[in-house]
C-alpha cells in the first residue's frame, strides 16, 4: 500500500542552505505567517510528490532537539509531535552542510531516533568537493540507516532525487553505536521503560524521550505539563542522582553522541591533507579584520546606495511617466468634478508618489539577498559582534538589527534567539532605530527633491552618500541607546558570542528574486490598501470645506487639513517644518511610507495641475508669506533625521506589546524615540541655520 505523505518538515542547522532548498522545492507556492500563539515565523509551501501535492514546512534552524531559544523550541515540539496546532510530520528532510558534516549529523541522529521517515539532503556538495572533501554517500547511508541525497540547493541540483527518496523512504532503521556511561545508561533504560508503558511509545522513541528529559534543565520540567506528575517526580530524582554522581547531564549525552558521529565521519568522509591556509581562510582574514573588515563593509554599503540611485532612476522615471499618463487619460475622459478629483488627486497621486520608489526598494533587497547568499552577511555579523559587545549587547543582537533593515517587526521577532532577557529587551527597544525599507521612500523623496546630484571626491554621488549617512545614523543611534540602556535600565554584561561562518557560495538568483518578489508584493499591497485609503481620506480633508474661487493654495489653506496643520505648526516650527510637513508626520504614524503619499496628495490638491513629479513640486513650493523655498537641503535633512529616529509605525508598537506582554515597554519606546527624534532634529536645524544652510 502506498504511504500517504501530506506534511514534510524541512529542518537543519542555521547556514546549512535549508531555506534555499525550501525555495527550490516550493518555488512561488509558499506563504509566511506565524505559529499560533507565538511570533516565531512559520514558512510553508507546496511541492509535487509522486503525483500528489504536499505541504513543506520550513522549520526554524536548530542545532539539536534540546532547545535553547523559543524558535528552537517550536522546531523541537513539531519534530517530537508535541506542537498543539501542527501535526507530526509524515516525513523529514534534514539538510546538512557537506563541509561541516560532523556538526550537522548531531541533529540528524536525534531526528532518526524519532522513527519518522527521514531523508538527508547532503547540501553544498559542490563546495565540499572543491575543498577536496570526499563523502562516501553509500557508506553514510549504511551508517545512518536513511537515504542520503547529494544536493546543490542554489542550482536546484538533487531536488528530483530528494522527491524520489521521500516516496521510497520508510521508518528509519535505528542507528547504533552511541555508548553512554553505565550509570547514565541504567537511568536512561529505566526511564525509557516507564515512558514506553505510560505513552505506548516504541522502544527507540521512548529511549530518545528519556535522553531528552535527563538532559533537560531542571527549570524546564515545570513547563512539561504533558507528563504525569509521577513521571516528572521520577525525572527529578534521576536528575538529583546523576548530579550527585558528578555527571554533567547535558554534556554526557552530547559527548556520547558526538563520539559516535565522529566514528561515522571517519568511515564515510575523506579530507585532504592540510596545505596551509585555504583561499576561503585568506578571504576571511581580510573580511573579518578589525580595521579592513569595517572599511570593506562601509565601501560595500556605499556601493549599494550609489547603485540604488543610479540604476533605479530609469525605472522610476518610467513609473512616474506611466502614472502621469494615467492621470491625463482620466482627466481628459471624465467631466470635471469631485469624482475626477478624487480619482486623480486622491487615489492616483497618493499611490503614485509611493510606488515610484519601488525600484529602489527592489535594488536594496537585491543587494542584501546577494550578500546573504554569498556568506558575506555572516562575516558582517562577526565584525559587528565585536561592536555589540562594546555597547553591552550580545553578539546575537546583530542578526535582529540586520533584519530591521528590512522591517523592525521581524527584527524584534528575531530577538527570540537571544537567551538573556536583558539583552533581548535592549535589542527590541533599539531595533526600530535601524532604517527599515519603509523609511526608504521618505529618504528617496527628500534626496531627489533637495540634494543636488554631484560627485564627492569624484567617486560617490552626494545623494548616495546622504542615503548611506541616514542608515549609519540609525545604526549608530541604535548602538548608542543600547549602551545607555545597558548602563542604566538593563544593567548586565554581555555573554560571549560564537558565530558559524558558512562557506562562500555562488548566490542563488532564484532565492534572491523570490525575496524581491515578496518585498515588492508586500509594498504594493500596502500601496493598494493602507496608502490608498489614507490618500482618499486625506484628499477629502484637503478639499473640504469648499472655498469658492481663490487659488488652489488658498483652497488648501481653508480645508480641514489646512486648519489642523496650522493648529500643530507652532509645535513643529522649531524643527524647520511647516504645517504641510506636520500633516505628513501625523498621517505617517500609521506607517512611514504614508508621509510620501501625504505629500503627493497635498501638493497635488494644492497645485495648479502641472505635472513633473512630486520631487519637482517640492522644489517649486514656496512659502506664501515670504516667497522663500519651502524645501531647502536643510529642511530635507531635518525631515530625514526625524524619520530615522521616530517610531512612526503602529504595527511595530503592536508587536512590541505582544513580545513584552504589556504596554509598559512599547509606550516607553514610543516616548523615548519621539523625544530623541525631536531633540536631535532641533539641534540639526539650529546648527544648520547658524551655519547659513537654511537657504
Amino acid at each position: 500500500m502506498k504511504r500517504q505523505i501530506r506534511l514534510i518538515a524541512l529542518v537543519g542547522n542555521p547556514n546549512s542552505g535549508k531555506t534555499t532548498l525550501f525555495n527550490a522545492l516550493t518555488g512561488l507556492r509558499q506563504r509566511v505567517g506565524n505559529y499560533p500563539g507565538v511570533t516565531v515565523e512559520r514558512k510553508e509551501g507546496r511541492m509535487r510528490l509522486g503525483g500528489d501535492e504536499v505541504v513543506v514546512l520550513d522549520l526554524p534552524g536548530t542545532y539539536s532537539l534540546t532547545p535553547g531559544s523559543p524558535d528552537e523550541e517550536i522546531a523541537t515540539e513539531i519534530l517530537l509531535g508535541k506542537a498543539p496546532h501542527t501535526p507530526l510530520p509524515d516525513a523529514v528532510i534534514c539538510v546538512v552542510d557537506a563541509n561541516h558534516l560532523e556538526r550537522n549529523l548531531y541533529l540528524v541522529t536525534q531526528i532518526i531516533e524519532q522513527n519518522i521517515p527521514t531523508v538527508v539532503a547532503l547540501n553544498m556538495i559542490d563546495i565540499a568537493r572543491r575543498h577536496g572533501i570526499r563523502i562516501d554517500v553509500r557508506e553514510l547511508e549504511r551508517e545512518l540507516g536513511v537515504p542520503v541525497v547529494p544536493t546543490v540547493a542554489s542550482r536546484s541540483e538533487g531536488v528530483s532525487g530528494l522527491s524520489a527518496a521521500l516516496v521510497a523512504a520508510g521508518a528509519a532503521s535505528q542507528p547504533g553505536g552511541m555508548q553512554l556511561p553505565e550509570p547514565v545508561e541504567r537511568e536512561t533504560e529505566e526511564l525509557a521503560g516507564i515512558l514506553s508503558q505510560a505513552h505506548h511509545l516504541r522502544p527507540q522513541q521512548a529511549r530518545s524521550e528519556a535522553m531528552l528529559l535527563l538532559a533537560a534543565e531542571s527549570s524546564r520540567l515545570e513547563r512539561m505539563d504533558h507528563l504525569p506528575p509521577e513521571i516528572l517526580a521520577h525525572v527529578r530524582r534521576d536528575h538529583e542522582k546523576l548530579d550527585f554522581l558528578g555527571f554533567d547531564r547535558r554534556a554526557v549525552f552530547v559527548e556520547s553522541r558526538y563520539s559516535w558521529v565522529r566514528t561515522v565521519c571517519a568511515r564515510a568522509v575523506t579530507r585532504p591533507a592540510s596545505q596551509g591556509m585555504s583561499r576561503s581562510d585568506r578571504l576571511d582574514a581580510l573580511l573579518t579584520h578589525r580595521i579592513w573588515g569595517v572599511v570593506i563593509f562601509l565601501l560595500l554599503m556605499a556601493f549599494v546606495f550609489q547603485a540604488m540611485f543610479s540604476w533605479a532612476q530609469l525605472p522610476m522615471d518610467i513609473i512616474r511617466r506611466g502614472f502621469d499618463s494615467l492621470e491625463s487619460i482620466i482627466s481628459s475622459s471624465m467631466p470635471a468634478g469631485d469624482l475626477r478629483d478624487l480619482i486623480v488627486h486622491g487615489g492616483i497621486a497618493g499611490v503614485a508618489a509611493v510606488v515610484a520608489f519601488l525600484p529602489q526598494i527592489l535594488f536594496l533587497f537585491l543587494f542584501l539577498g546577494l550578500l546573504e547568499d554569498t556568506g558575506y552577511m555572516a562575516r558582517a555579523a562577526f565584525i559587528m559582534g565585536k561592536v555589540m559587545s562594546r555597547v553591552g549587547l550580545h553578539g546575537k543582537s546583530f542578526i535582529p538589527l540586520l533584519s530591521s533593515f528590512a522591517c523592525a517587526i521581524p527584527g524584534i521577532m528575531a530577538t527570540r534567539t537571544i537567551d538573556s532577557p536583558r539583552d533581548r529587551l535592549a535589542t527590541m527597544l533599539v531595533a526600530p532605530l535601524v532604517s527599515c525599507s519603509a523609511r526608504l521612500p521618505v529618504y528617496a523623496l527628500m534626496i531627489a527633491a533637495v540634494i543636488p546630484p554631484i560627485k564627492v571626491l569624484g567617486l560617490v554621488s552626494l545623494p548616495g552618500l546622504t542615503m548611506l549617512s541616514m542608515y549609519l545614523l540609525g545604526l549608530t543611534m541604535a548602538l548608542a541607546m543600547a549602551w545607555l540602556f545597558k548602563k542604566t535600565l538593563l544593567k548586565g554584561g554581555p555573554p560571549s558570542f560564537i558565530i558559524e561562518l558558512p562557506p562562500y557560495t555562488v548566490p542563488s538568483l532564484r532565492s534572491t528574486l523570490m525575496l524581491m518578489w515578496e518585498r515588492a508584493w508586500l509594498f504594493l499591497k500596502r500601496a493598494g490598501t493602507i496608502i490608498l485609503g489614507a490618500s482618499i481620506l486625506l484628499w477629502f480633508l484637503a478639499s473640504y470645506p469648499k472655498l469658492e474661487g481663490g487659488t488652489p493654495s488658498e483652497r488648501l489653506n481653508h480645508s480641514f487639513v489646512g486648519m489642523a496643520g496650522r493648529l500643530i505648526e507652532p509645535a513643529i516650527s522649531p524643527l524647520g517644518f511647516d504645517w504641510k510637513i506636520g500633516i505628513g508626520l501625523l498621517t505617517s504614524l500609521i506607517q512611514r511610507e504614508v508621509f510620501v503619499s501625504t505629500m503627493g496628495t497635498i501638493y497635488d490638491v494644492g497645485s495648479d495641475g502641472t505635472g513633473g513629479g512630486l520631487p519637482a513640486k517640492l522644489r517649486a513650493a514656496r512659502d506664501p508669506a515670504t516667497g522663500a523655498p519651502s524645501f531647502t537641503p536643510l529642511t530635507g535633512i531635518c525631515i530625514m533625521v526625524y524619520y530615522v529616529l521616530a517610531m512612526q509605525c503602529f504595527s511595530t508598537i503592536a508587536v512590541m506589546r505582544r513580545e513584552t506582554n504589556g504596554w509598559k515597554w512599547p509606550l516607553f519606546q514610543v516616548a523615548y524615540m519621539t523625544a530623541l527624534a525631536y531633540g536631535v532634529t532641533f539641534v540639526v536645524y539650529r546648527a544648520g541655520t547658524a551655519l547659513g544652510l537654511g537657504g
